[in-house]
Order: structure tokens, then sequence, then C-alpha cells
């Protein structure tokens, strides 16, 4: 055999090697993904069952909302207008478009939540033909993006407490509205770290502002009122369980979260437009930070916690750390590894949802397919996705870190 034929059969191997790796990868998704579906169907159909042995209570209530302490004006809105979503009571149907809704899942960008949107719907088993593409249900307000992936809601928040506490008011009245029963509030995003390492994910056990006080304040009538910062410990736990140290190179941790009003003098960064203190003084601040156990900083944490505190609604946030503070202030590390690090929330947070809606104490021997080797690209807008999420449609090629 002449040693251009050798080159070119070598060359053919080649090409044949990575689809095979490909399909392969692709059906071992997919028999979770099916597994996961059964599992479901399998617990509901149980839970009817049971309901046609213990025969069906007609005089059963129709289910109310769990959420307490809301405004009793509400009930006097007719309609009720979310004008931030642009959606109302009287044109909408909210019980039947929202009223299965468990989770909402909040990040900064549309792109980012739509492209989670993709995600979380490869990762819990829905389908949707290849020639359509998710809906985003808030376009017609202009401001927020809306998704709605079966029982989960995907919206983007903005930048600061400000932006989402308005996304907030209208999510918990929508909550309201649709009779949901203990929906979940988890928000998703990006964080500097406090004496971590970037790539980490930190889970917030408690949102306190630059003073360390644990509570979100806000001038009603010109008088100074503050809520209680309060994240669900439970929750916060249960998410930490989704890491898995034997497949995730990255650390995924517990501590306290500095919520601030802004990104750059707030914060004591350097690298701001002012900056009316020295060096020392930002070393001696984010020290001090540290030694009272706050692992991260960013804007959202404490509107999140206190209004969703005061509607009855456990909540977490869920935060990849891109730098650590003490060692600069600006974000240099490439784009590719940033959108790399920004998925780490996503998945930890979308097995908790597949664990919370298809787990049963009998799929101990259920594994999923290892991420780096099953991970693609961004689905293009109308296609069924076939990898992972992140912020852009069609991210660049990942390196191994």
């Amino acid at each position: 055999m002449t040693p251009t034929k050798r080159m070119k059969m070598k060359m053919r191997k080649r090409k044949t090697r990575r689809p095979n790796f490909d399909c392969t990868c692709r059906l071992a998704k997919e028999v979770c993904q099916l597994k996961a579906v059964v599992n479901a169907q399998s617990k509901t159909l149980s839970k009817l069952v049971r309901q046609m042995k213990d025969g069906c209570n007609k005089d059963e209530q129709p289910k109310e909302s769990t959420l307490c302490g809301l405004n009793p004006c509400l009930k006097c809105l007719q309609p009720d207008i979310l004008y931030h979503l642009g959606l109302d009571t009287e044109t909408t149907d909210f019980p039947k478009v929202f009223g299965d809704v468990r989770f909402v899942c909040m990040g900064g960008t549309p792109g980012r939540m739509e492209n989670f949107a993709y995600y979380l719907m490869q990762e819990i088993g829905l389908k949707i033909n290849a020639a359509t593409k998710l809906r985003d249900m808030a376009e017609a307000g202009k401001r927020f993006a809306l998704f709605k992936v079966g029982p989960v809601l995907c919206a983007s928040h903005g930048m600061g407490c400000p932006s989402i506490s308005i996304l907030l008011h209208e999510l918990i009245k929508m909550m309201h509205h649709a009779k949901c029963q203990d929906p979940v509030f988890i928000r998703i995003g990006t964080c500097g770290g406090i004496g971590v390492d970037p790539g980490t994910v930190v889970i917030s056990s408690e949102a306190v502002d630059g003073r360390l006080n644990p509570a979100h304040e806000i001038l009603v009538h010109g008088v100074s009122v503050q809520h209680a910062s309060q994240l669900d410990e439970g929750l916060a736990d249960d998410i930490k369980s989704c890491h898995d140290p034997s497949k995730d190179n990255y650390e995924t941790i517990i501590g306290r979260t500095m919520c601030t009003h802004d990104f750059y003098e707030g914060q004591s960064r350097l690298d701001g437009a002012f900056c009316e203190y020295t060096p020392e003084m930002k070393k001696t601040y984010l020290e001090e930070l540290q030694n009272q156990g706050v692992k991260n900083i960013e804007m959202e944490s404490l509107a999140l916690a206190a209004l969703t505190s005061r509607a009855n609604i456990r909540a977490a946030v869920v935060c990849v750390a891109i730098l650590n503070r003490l060692n600069g202030d600006q974000i240099k590390t490439p784009h590719e590894i940033l959108a790399k690090w920004e998925k780490r929330p996503q998945v930890l947070v979308a097995r908790y949802i597949r664990k919370v809606l298809y787990f049963h104490e009998n799929d101990s021997d259920w594994e999923e397919p290892d991420e780096d080797e099953c991970e693609g690209e961004a689905p293009e807008k109308g296609a069924t996705p076939q990898g992972g999420a992140g912020d852009t449609q069609n991210a660049p090629p990942e390196e191994a870190e």
C-alpha cells in the first residue's frame, strides 16, 4: 500500500470516529431523558390510582395561591395589569397558562435566559418541533423576556435591585393570580468572588448590604423601611447537593453574599470613572468582608431575598465567580472561558429541578452522561437544542480548563 493510500485511510477513520462518538453520547442522554419522563409519568399514574382507591372528594375546594402577605388592594384590580411584562388578567387566563408553574428562574440578559430555557427543556425531557421556537411571553412589555418550559418560567431581570424588584412584583402577582402552589424562585448569574477561585459556584446563604446588614432598604413616603433579606437554607443545601465532585471540575460553596447598588464605587473598584479611596482602603475593606464570611458580591440578591420572603416564597441565589476581587477589578478572562463558567449555575439548577420533578429513591442506578463528553454548541434559534445553555447562540469552541 502506498503512503498516499495509507494517509487517505487514516483520514477516513478520523472522519468516522467523531460522528459515532456523538451518536453514542446523544443516545445516552436521550435514554436518561426518556427514563426521567417515564418516572414522572409513573409518579403521576400512581397518584391517580391512589385517588381512585381513596375515592374522589367532590366537596374539595379549588386551590388558592400559597403566597401570603400580599397587597389587599389586588382583589380590587379588575383587571390587574402587569405593565412591564405586557400581560393582564383580562386577556390572559393566568390559572390556565401559569397555574402549573413550580420554578421561576431568573438571570440578567434575555439571550442567556432563552438559551437556558432551551437547555432546560432538553434536561427535563420536553420536545418541540424543530421548526418552532419558544415564544417570549413578555415581548409586548418590551422590558423583560419570559419563556415557559413546562412547570418552569425563565425570566430576564436586567441589572440591579431596582430592575429585579419591578420584575419580582409582577411575577409574584402572576403566581398569586395563577394560584400557584409553593413556587421556588432562583436567580442564576455571575458575581465577583471574595477569596474564591474564578469559576467557583457560590450559593448564597444570606444577602447583606454594604454595611453587612441583612435587609433590603426602600423609601416609602420618604421614610426608610427595611425588609429582612432571608434566603431558604434548605433550598441552598439541596442545590449544592446536586454538585458532583467526581464529575464537576470546579468547587461549589455556600456563603454570605454582599449586594450593592452599583458596579464600581459600591463594590470598591479602582477602575470606575470616579474613585475617592486608595488601593490600601480597598484592600482593607475587601479583607474585612472576607473575615465576615462574605464569599461574593453582586447586585440583585437583596431585593430577591426580601421580596420573596415577604410573600412566603422559597428562594435561592446561585452565581459563578468570574474573578477574585482580592486579585484585581477588571475581567480579563477570555469570552469562551466566561461562557463555559456561566453554564455552571445553569447546569446545577437544572439538575435540582430535574431531581425534584423526577427523582425516585430507586433511581440510584441512573447515571448522567459526562458533561464534558456530551456538551455541544448552543442551539440555533428555531432548532431543537442538542447541547448546553450559554450566553450566545453559537458559542465558540471550548478549551479544556
